[in-house]
C-alpha cells in the first residue's frame, strides 16, 4: 500500500467567522433561542421567525401538496387507469441508492394499489445509465403499456419517441438537470425544471417517488402507511447527498426516527449486518454503513441483488442476500483502496496537484464502479474538483466530483460535444466519451479551470459558524443545539471557534489514526478529539494556548448525554 504525507495540504485551511447579524438577533429574541443557535440558522439561509420555526419543529403535515408539481395530476391518472384496465407496468431505474431503493419504493406502493407490476434496472457495468431505445424490445416482449422510470430519463428523447411510436406511454421521474429539449413523455415528473411549479427544487429520486406515492394514495385507505416510505427515502436522501432543507428535512428527520422500528425483513437484516440492530440511526450511519452497502450491489454489477433484498420472504433468505451485499461492500472496498492509492502515487509523482487545478485521471484496470468514490476522496485531499476515468473497449467512462467554487455540470456542459453522454449535478457528474478525445477535453477542461478558479478558490476554507465560549455549552443550549438535526449535505454540523484554550493532557494517539486530549476555559474542561488526524498530536503539548474550530458530538454516557468536541483545526498562539 502506498502511504504519503498529506498532511500539510489538509492543514493549509483558511478560518472563515461568521459574525451576529440584526436577523439572528432577531430569531433570538423571537424563538428564544442562544444568539449562537440564531446565528447558525441564518448562516444556512433561515432569517425569519417562520422559516426557522419550521425547520426546527416542520412535522409531515407540512409537505407541498403533491400536485403542485406540473404533470402530477396526468400521472396519477394514467397510472390509476392502468391498474383498473391491468395493464403491465415497468418500472426503470438507476443502479446507485437513490435509484434502487426509489424502484422499491414505488413497486410496493403499486403492489399495495393492485397494479401489475415488474422492474428493470440496467447493469452498470455491461448496459450503463439511464433509458436506451435498445430496451423498447425488452418492454414489448413483457406486453408492458406503461413504463415510469425512476431517477433517471430526463434526457431521453429517442426513448421515449420510440416508444410513444410502439403504443408505450412513459411517466418520467427524475431530479435531474435536462438537455437541451425534454422528452415528449405522458408526464414529467421534476422538481429542479422551472416550469414544474414546484416550490422544493432539492428532492432527490426518493423524494419525487415519495410525492408521486403521496399523491396515488390521496383519498385512498392506505395513507396512513405514507410514514413507513420515510424509511427508504432517509436513506436514499442521505445517500444521494441531498441538501437536508425544506421537504428533504422532514424526510430525514422523522424517516431515521422510523428507522427504529423496521419491519421489512430484508432491510431489517442489512441493519443486522451493520451493526445498527438495536441502535438509534444516525445520518452518520445511513450515510457510511447502510448506504455503501446497498450501493455496492449496484457498484459491483448486481443492482438486482439489493432490490431482491426488501422483497425478500424469509429471514433466512434476507440474511443470506444481505451477507452477500457485505461481501460485495468488501470487495468494493479494497478494489477502491488499491485506485485511491494509485491515483494519489500519479499525483505525487507528476505533481499534478500544482500544475493544473483540475484533476483528471484515468486507466484501463480501474473498476468503473468504485471511481466515483475515489474522485469524491481526491477532491477532499487537494480541495479542487477531480474526475476519474475508466478506459474500457475505447471508451472513457469518467465520474468526477467538485467543489462549491465550480459548479462542475456546467463545466461539462461547455464541453457537451466531446461526450457521448453527461450528466449530473452542480458537484457529482458521470461522462462517457471515445478514448481518443480524451488528450483534447483535458485540454478543454483545464483552460475552463483555469479561467473560473483562483490561486484562492482552491484554498481550503473551514466556516466557523459562531465563536462561543465553554461556559455557555450547558443544558440550556444543547436543548436547542439538538432541535438542529438532523445534519448533513445543506444543514452541515455547526462549527464553533473557541479561543485562548488551554490543553490541559498531552495528547494521545488513538490506533495511530486519531488524537485525543483534555481541554479548558473558563472553568469548564471538555475532552477533544481530533478524528483522523494524527498529526495533532506532534502540533500541540500539555499546557499550550490555542484556538480551537471543532464541531460538537452528542453521545450517551451512563444514561447521561456527554459533550465532545471534534476538532477541525487548532492554532497554537505564541503569546
Amino acid at each position: 500500500m502506498i502511504v504519503l504525507n498529506l498532511t500539510h495540504l489538509m492543514n493549509n485551511s483558511r478560518w472563515l467567522v461568521s459574525y451576529p447579524k440584526a436577523e439572528a438577533k432577531n430569531l433570538s429574541l423571537e424563538l428564544g433561542l442562544p444568539l449562537e443557535i440564531a446565528q447558525i440558522l441564518v448562516n444556512r439561509g433561515i432569517c425569519n421567525p417562520e422559516s426557522a420555526y419550521k425547520f426546527l419543529f416542520g412535522t409531515i403535515d407540512d409537505l407541498y401538496d403533491p400536485f403542485l408539481m406540473k404533470d402530477m395530476r396526468q400521472a396519477v391518472t394514467r397510472i390509476r387507469k392502468a391498474i383498473s384496465k391491468k395493464e403491465k407496468i415497468i418500472i426503470f431505474g438507476d443502479y446507485d441508492v437513490d435509484g434502487i431503493l426509489s424502484v422499491v419504493m414505488l413497486s410496493k406502493a403499486l403492489e399495495t394499489l393492485g397494479a401489475d407490476v415488474n422492474y428493470f434496472i440496467p447493469e452498470r457495468l455491461k448496459e450503463g445509465y439511464g433509458l436506451k431505445e435498445k430496451y423498447i424490445d425488452f418492454i414489448l416482449e413483457r406486453e408492458a403499456s406503461l413504463v415510469i422510470s425512476v431517477d433517471c430519463g430526463i434526457k431521453a428523447t429517442g426513448f421515449v419517441q420510440t416508444a410513444r411510436e410502439k403504443g408505450i406511454d412513459v411517466i418520467i421521474t427524475d431530479h435531474h438537470r435536462p438537455g437541451e429539449k425534454l422528452p415528449d413523455a405522458l408526464a414529467i415528473l421534476n422538481p429542479i425544471l422551472p416550469e414544474s411549479g414546484y416550490p422544493d427544487k432539492n428532492l432527490a429520486g426518493v423524494g419525487v417517488i415519495f410525492k408521486l406515492i403521496q399523491a396515488l394514495f390521496e383519498n385512498e385507505r392506505y395513507a396512513s402507511s405514507l410514514p413507513h416510505y420515510l424509511k427508504l427515502v432517509s436513506i436514499g436522501t442521505i445517500a444521494d447527498i441531498a441538501g437536508l432543507k425544506g421537504e428533504n428535512r422532514i424526510f430525514v428527520k422523522f424517516g431515521l426516527k422510523e428507522l427504529e422500528n423496521v419491519s421489512n425483513i430484508g432491510l431489517k437484516s442489512l441493519m443486522d449486518v451493520c451493526g445498527l440492530g438495536k441502535k438509534k440511526i444516525s445520518v452518520g450511519d445511513v450515510g457510511y454503513r447502510i448506504g455503501p452497502r446497498i450501493n455496492a450491489a449496484g457498484r459491483m454489477g448486481m443492482a438486482d441483488l439489493a432490490v431482491k433484498l426488501f422483497f425478500a420472504r424469509s429471514h433466512p433468505q434476507s440474511l443470506e442476500i444481505a451477507h452477500h451485499i457485505d461481501v460485495l461492500n468488501s470487495q468494493r472496498q479494497r478494489i477502491e483502496e488499491r485506485i485511491y492509492n494509485q491515483a494519489l502515487e500519479r499525483i505525487k509523482k507528476r505533481s499534478l496537484a500544482t500544475r493544473y487545478k483540475f484533476l483528471i485521471l484515468g486507466c484501463e484496470e480501474w473498476h468503473r464502479g468504485v471511481i466515483g468514490i475515489v474522485s469524491s476522496k481526491i477532491k477532499d485531499i487537494f480541495y479542487r474538483p477531480v474526475i476519474i476515468f475508466s478506459y474500457e473497449d475505447g471508451k472513457a467512462y469518467g465520474s468526477g466530483r467538485s467543489i462549491s467554487e465550480f459548479p462542475l455540470i456546467d463545466c461539462l456542459d461547455k464541453c457537451k460535444d466531446f461526450f457521448l453522454s453527461y450528466g449530473g449535478h452542480l458537484m457529482a457528474v458521470g461522462c462517457v466519451l471515445t478514448q481518443e478525445k480524451m488528450i483534447s477535453l483535458k485540454k478543454m477542461i483545464n483552460s475552463l479551470a483555469d479561467a473560473m478558479l483562483s490561486d484562492e478558490d482552491l484554498k481550503r476554507k473551514i466556516y466557523v459558524d459562531a465563536k462561543i465560549n465553554f461556559s455557555h455549552l450547558n443544558f440550556a443550549f444543547l436543548e436547542k443545539f439538538l432541535l438542529l438535526f438532523p445534519f448533513g449535505a445543506g444543514n452541515a454540523r455547526p462549527v464553533f471557534l473557541t479561543e485562548k484554550v488551554e490543553v490541559m493532557s498531552e495528547p494521545e494517539k488513538i490506533r495511530n489514526k486519531h488524537t485525543k486530549f483534555l481541554v479548558k476555559q473558563q472553568g469548564r474542561t471538555f475532552e477533544a478529539l481530533g478524528w483522523d488526524k494524527p498529526d495533532l498530536a506532534q502540533r500541540i503539548n500539555k499546557g499550550d494556548r490555542a484556538d480551537l474550530v471543532y464541531s460538537l458530538q452528542v453521545s450517551e454516557f451512563r444514561g447521561e448525554e456527554k459533550l465532545c468536541l471534534y476538532i477541525n483545526d487548532v492554532k497554537v498562539r505564541k503569546e
